[in-house]
């Protein structure tokens, strides 16, 4: 499907049997724009495509074609099957670039909670051309940029040695994502951690969590942000005060169900919120002085010296 309005041109498609994603493109496009993809949240069971921020506004509105795709949910399919999706996306847009006007040298993720898991999973793997179990392409999934939202990094911490019950037992979203809990599948969780998956060269990553966070703890961030700091990697991560989960997403996006306290809208509302901030390069030191607070125009930013090559990096 495929509508237009003054300012953008939207589409609807499949990209993968049963599963589909948005695209909006800014008018005109008189020369191929970088792309972000939104991933979206819901602990890998529930959302869809849908559950995004107002992707004209961000960021469409700022020179980028945006894109939001749906990915098969669990207890259906079990990881790796959705990063497999995730990479299988990100291939489809590099080989349909020139029929929507994209860069195929400048896609970034940017995803939310599980979303932002995913994003950061299919980031560290970038320069893998094929997982085990994976398709045959000859099609790059490479991405240049991540922006994860508070998304799990490393499964099993969030076991506690005394056995007691954690995020990650029995019913919880972890459990769903490996068919089981964590400690009854602890070679899953590892390769579901993006953290213990960082062995070279990734993408640059801006990583945001809010330190009130009681779903999913902010030490899982920290520890994405040491791993790729520790091999040399461009990471950015923003610890934010009082900030809880889910502030990517606006005020109308129950991201894991009616039942849950989610921060939605937090971001758009409090632009200024504190936040303890660590950067391990210049770059991202640079890029620290430049914003402060946490803020939808930081990721744009962050966007912009990553994937617009008529912005150089600072």
């Amino acid at each position: 499907m495929d509508t237009a309005s003054s300012a953008v041109r939207r589409f609807t498609i499949e990209y993968q049997p049963g599963l589909l994603l948005d695209v909006v493109r800014p008018l005109p496009t008189a020369r191929p724009l970088p792309a972000i993809v939104w991933v979206h949240g819901g602990g890998w069971r529930l959302q869809d495509r849908k559950a995004s921020p107002d992707l004209v506004r961000h960021f469409a509105a700022d020179g980028y074609v945006m894109v939001s795709l749906d990915y098969r949910l669990t207890p259906a399919t079990v990881h790796p099957g959705q990063l497999f999706d995730v990479r299988h996306a990100v291939r489809w847009l590099r080989a349909h670039s020139t029929e929507f006007g994209i860069d195929p040298g400048s896609i970034g993720l940017w995803g939310s909670s599980a979303g932002g898991h995913l994003a950061a999973l299919t980031g560290v793997h970038s320069e893998i051309a094929r997982l085990p179990g994976e398709e045959e392409t000859s099609v790059s999934s490479a991405v240049a940029a991540v922006v994860d939202g508070y998304g799990p990094a490393d499964l099993p911490s969030m076991i506690d040695l005394a056995g007691e019950r954690l995020p990650g037992e029995f019913d919880s979203p972890e459990a769903g994502l490996l068919g089981g809990p964590i400690r009854d599948n602890p070679d899953a969780a590892v390769s579901a951690s993006p953290a213990l998956q960082v062995n070279g060269a990734a993408p640059p990553f801006l990583i945001m969590h809010g330190l009130a966070d009681n779903m999913v703890p902010y030490a899982q961030s920290v520890a994405l942000y040491q791993a790729l700091a520790a091999r040399g990697n461009d990471a950015i991560l923003y610890l934010i005060e009082d900030f809880g989960h889910g502030f990517f997403n606006p005020g109308d996006v129950l991201e894991l169900g009616p039942d849950q306290r989610l921060d939605q809208g937090r971001l758009e509302r409090d632009p200024g919120a504190r936040a303890h901030i660590q950067a391990s390069t210049e770059t991202g030191a640079q890029f620290a002085d430049r914003h402060p607070c946490a803020s939808f125009s930081a990721i744009e930013d962050f966007f912009a010296l990553t994937l617009k090559a008529s912005r150089p990096r600072q």
